[in-house]
């Protein structure tokens, strides 16, 4: 028989507002204080600490916008955050400073959350959608030289780019790009050569997250239907189904691997963050305590896997942290 669904381990509260986005930052030197990063529909982005609950710092940069994504950049002082106001801002947090060091206008109207990837020290790609509707644009950080402009073939009417995830397969090796688009398609980029490899329609519905496994070179996608959608790259570097699972409720805002590869999350619109087993997809817990949508889910950074959380944010405008460690 299953075990019953765990308690939160803590709530945190007081953002005033949805909860868009969510980040980590625990695995560092003790004793650094583990923290989480959130953003929130008022435009404000949240430094929690961890170890009393409540937050440090306030980071208001983005007019009032709604702020849906979060992520720091080797260090937690080095922050990146992407707000509805069209802008991406680099933060320095050292010292207790608050401040926008450096930003680039995006000129993209829709809710795709930038994509970063280390390519070097002090060196990252960031992949975001473009001005055109159906492009994705790559630049390279700090200096934002652009790298190239992702563009689809002429009359492919894929709609906007919805998730992007940036990834490599060794350190050095060519950066490549998936992209879930609004017609159900996730597509599959070569950078280097600003070249669609593959093309596969996983979705009726636009894709809302996707998340990707270079190890197993498997992924996984949700969007706004009642089906998750598992593929895969094969030899050839073409895009294939492996299965699709059926949800109870339609609705998936996010979806997240944990760095493990053991186990998955979803954040659900039906207030719901599902756990399942990566190597089978086989549904391992409902954490129901939301009382709206579940906007994103995030797996914690913590050095011993033992502490390792997940944080759910919801339009309720909670945050829950959930301890799901297992050893299987």
């Amino acid at each position: 028989m299953a075990l019953p669904p765990p308690d939160p381990q803590f709530v945190l509260r007081g953002t005033s507002a949805a909860v868009q986005a969510l980040h980590f930052s625990c695995g560092g030197q003790e004793p650094d204080i583990p923290i989480l990063f959130s953003g929130s529909e008022n435009g404000f982005i949240h430094v929690w600490n961890l170890k009393t609950h409540r937050v440090d710092t306030a980071l208001d940069g983005h007019g009032r916008k709604s702020v849906y994504c979060v992520e720091t950049m080797g260090a937690k002082d080095r922050l990146l955050s992407q707000g509805r106001d069209q802008r991406i801002c680099l933060w320095d947090l050292a010292e207790g400073r608050t401040s926008v060091t450096d930003s680039v206008y995006t000129e993209h109207v829709g809710f795709c959350r930038c994509s970063l990837l280390k390519v070097a020290q002090g060196r990252w790609l960031m992949a975001m959608a473009a001005r055109g509707l159906e492009e994705v644009q790559v630049l390279e950080l700090p200096s934002k030289t652009s790298v190239c402009t992702l563009k689809p073939e002429v009359g492919a009417k894929l709609g906007m780019p919805m998730c992007l995830k940036l990834w490599q397969l060794s350190c050095g090796s060519q950066p490549l790009l998936l992209a879930g688009y609004e017609d159900g398609s996730v597509i599959f980029w070569n950078v280097t050569m600003g070249k669609a490899l593959s093309q596969l329609v996983c979705h009726q519905e636009p894709v809302m997250s996707l998340d990707f496994d270079s190890e197993k070179a498997k992924g996984i996608s949700g969007s706004s239907e009642k089906v998750l959608s598992i593929w895969s790259l094969n030899e050839q570097q073409n895009l294939q189904v492996c299965k699709t699972h059926k949800l109870v409720n339609a609705g998936i805002s996010d979806i997240t691997i944990r760095a493990d590869k053991k186990i998955l999350a979803t954040a659900g619109w039906d207030h719901r963050i599902r756990i399942f087993g990566w190597k089978k997809l086989k549904p391992l817990a409902v954490l129901d305590y939301h009382t709206g949508t579940v906007h994103c889910v995030s797996f914690s950074d913590h050095r011993n896997p033992r502490e390792t959380l997940l944080a759910a944010g919801s339009k309720d405008q909670r945050i829950t942290a959930w301890s799901i460690y297992t050893q299987t």
